[in-house]
């Protein structure tokens, strides 16, 4: 397996193993350096170019293709063509629901008429979830015949508990309650529904919200947030971390008494899963595929939406539970073991068989 990607960072080498029979090969286009996703599509053309030239030059020969989000589906119909390959694709995010939405900037058009080709030339879609496929077909008119529903998966072998002393000695944390938030700092996750809720559980638990994420790309946003934090007094209570690796991670999630996902979208809600995995319960508006992985009222609750005194309420009945200690962190652990990598990824391969044999059969 080759995993191709545009280069950004000179410190890379070029190839990079990732395991047995798996490489990541980084290909130059638009110089090597951060770019807005929005300005890849320009040089898209030149990364099908550099990509075929590898390939030919190290006679490589393809049995599928499988990208990820529109720009990479945008090459992947591309050599579909010309290699004569089959081709599954995974959106993960949809332009046309993010629009309808209308949270944060709208999505351009090109976005919108490139996924609604791919959506009806590649031979394959993977959807995390039903409400995706159901998005698939209402707004580009996909096939459901074409589409398989395959959520995401989590690596237990990252994402397991740490010690709850331990994990908040280790991060410095020591208040009496922790509510976590990990994503991007972007209006879609309903980051300011989540500081609205803090002021009703404001001097009932005391609880402090530790926000983790956020990049370049996020600065306004995020100053938004800092000063809606001062405008409802809650500055005090309320730590942007910002970015953090993903093994740092698990700490977070172990160090939280719930983790929150106030989003007025998501995709899937990989989030949900980690921290769960993590033996830490969730609370979450009923968006993505979160209403699968949350057990209501056992390891968490999904909520009809985000609304800060409903997000409140269900923080508050989290946080004044009795501490069940192990029991309960390894109970819900297990609730999400089914979601393993090895368990998703079985799934993914009969994908790939499937489309192989049919891709086959119709030659012959």
């Amino acid at each position: 397996m080759d995993v191709y990607t545009r280069a950004h960072d000179p410190m890379d080498d070029q190839i990079v193993d990732l395991g047995e029979n798996a490489r990541l090969i980084h290909l130059e286009a638009g110089g090597v350096q951060d770019i807005h996703k929005l300005v890849v599509y320009s040089y898209l053309a030149d990364l099908l170019c550099e990509l075929e030239s590898f390939a030919e030059r190290s006679g490589l020969q393809y049995d599928l293709i499988h990208s990820h989000y529109w720009l990479s589906g945008w090459l992947g119909r591309c050599i579909q063509r010309s290699w004569d390959v089959p081709h599954i694709t995974m959106f993960h995010t949809l332009g046309a629901v993010k629009n309808t939405i209308g949270m944060g900037e709208d999505e351009p058009q090109l976005r919108i008429r490139a996924e609604k080709e791919l959506a009806k030339d590649c031979h394959r879609i993977i959807a995390a979830t039903e409400k995706e496929k159901e998005d698939l077909i209402r707004y580009y008119d996909a096939s459901p015949e074409t589409i398989g529903v395959i959520p995401c998966g989590v690596n237990l072998d990252l994402f397991r508990p740490v010690d709850k002393g331990i994990a908040r000695r280790q991060l410095g944390f020591d208040d009496d309650s922790i509510i976590l938030f990990v994503g991007r700092i972007d209006p879609l996750k309903g980051i300011d529904r989540l500081l609205m809720a803090m002021t009703y559980l404001d001097g009932r638990q005391g609880p402090r919200l530790v926000v983790v994420g956020g990049d370049d790309d996020s600065e306004a946003e995020l100053e938004r947030l800092q000063e809606l934090s001062q405008e409802l007094h809650i500055q005090d209570s309320v730590t942007f971390v910002g970015p953090v690796g993903q093994e740092e991670l698990p700490c977070y999630y172990s160090a939280a008494h719930v983790c929150v996902i106030p989003s007025y979208h998501e995709s899937f809600g990989l989030v949900a899963l980690e921290s769960l995995a993590c033996g830490t319960p969730v609370v979450a508006a009923g968006v993505g595929g979160i209403e699968a992985v949350v057990r209501q009222g056992e390891t968490g609750y999904v909520l009809k939406d985000n609304a800060p005194l409903r997000l409140a309420d269900r923080i508050a009945a989290l946080l004044s539970r009795p501490d069940a200690g192990a029991q309960s962190v390894s109970s819900t652990r297990a609730s999400v073991l089914g979601f393993s990598w090895a368990n998703i990824a079985e799934a993914i391969i009969e994908e790939y068989r499937q489309v192989l044999g049919n891709h086959v059969a119709r030659a012959c």
